[in-house]
């Protein structure tokens, strides 16, 4: 197998990576529209990332679970993902996400941009890109990009008012939604919203020095409320069609305000992180995570 060369530096692009849908990319506007198959050490990523130029800047688009919806939360190669979209130079990702209401005043069809993360998958060994010989221990006490957060709350102001400011994100594992018994512990644990995929993307970004946030649109009250039908299907997908349209129009937005540079915290955050001295790497990990590791030389 073939993986990309790494970009030299001089010449990287730094892009926006946007997970989602893959009617994300549907944008007017998108010049220089291209798919690119990427190969990765971690196996394929979830599709082919399109990648174009939109108000002058580069944008990533890979679709969470494929085009068509094809996997199942926990099938989602979230390393091969986030590598793939580093090797592109992608340094901001918005990560666009459906999820359930923990929260009265949080209602179906409002957006989110939370500021906080519970990781109840279990799974958090599994989600790094160290190990195989190179340790590295990343600061993860706030896991979304304050500055992505102000841009994306600024782009969502001016389109709806309906948009909810902080909060935090519950990860579960899927594919079954909560029982009534941990919805009523999540709203317990002070949890706001709830998905199936924050955890593991915004842990592998913050290892590959992008800045990460959520556009979080709510599709569902779980099954806590009173008065409110169980979530189900049918109920999701209804809620998130009619909202995609202004999550395009919020994510079009945003991009045009993202800094051209990154200099975010989280665009550093492999300094001092890294436990293993640089002679003692490994050969083949230390060329596995090239995109991520070439400012080290």
């Amino acid at each position: 197998m073939i993986y990309p060369a790494p970009m030299e530096k001089s010449s990287m692009e730094p892009a926006i990576g946007v997970i989602g849908g893959s009617g994300l990319y549907e944008m007017d506007g998108i010049a220089e529209v291209r798919e690119i198959e990427v190969a990765t050490p971690f196996g394929p990523p979830s599709d082919k990332v399109v990648t174009g130029m939109l108000g002058g800047r580069k944008v990533c688009f890979l679709p969470r679970h494929g085009v068509g919806h094809r996997m199942l939360p926990h099938e989602i190669n979230h390393k091969a993902n986030i590598w793939a979209l580093r090797s592109l130079g992608v340094r901001w990702l918005i990560a666009v996400s459906a999820v359930g209401s923990l929260r009265e005043e949080i209602a179906p069809r409002d957006l989110v941009v939370p500021d906080q993360l519970i990781d109840r998958t279990g799974t958090q060994a599994k989600h790094t890109f160290f190990g195989n010989g190179i340790a590295a221990h990343v600061g993860f006490a706030d896991p979304c990009c304050q500055d992505l957060r102000r841009v994306l709350l600024e782009a969502a102001a001016i389109h709806t008012k309906r948009v909810h400011d902080g909060g935090a994100y519950l990860c579960m594992n899927g594919p079954a939604f909560s029982t009534r018994a941990e919805a009523r512990m999540h709203r317990m644990i002070g949890a706001s919203i709830i998905g199936m995929t924050h955890a593991p993307e915004a842990r592998l970004a913050r290892e590959a020095e992008i800045a990460s946030a959520v556009l979080a649109l709510v599709t569902d009250y779980d099954c806590w409320k009173d008065g409110e039908e169980d979530v189900e299907v049918g109920a999701v997908i209804a809620n998130l069609q009619a909202t995609s349209a202004l999550a395009r129009q919020v994510v079009r937005e945003a991009i045009e305000k993202i800094p051209e540079s990154p200099a975010s915290p989280p665009h550093r955050a492999l300094d001092g992180a890294i436990f293993t001295p640089r002679a003692l790497w490994p050969e083949k990990t230390t060329a596995d995570l090239a995109p991520i590791l070439g400012r080290f030389g």
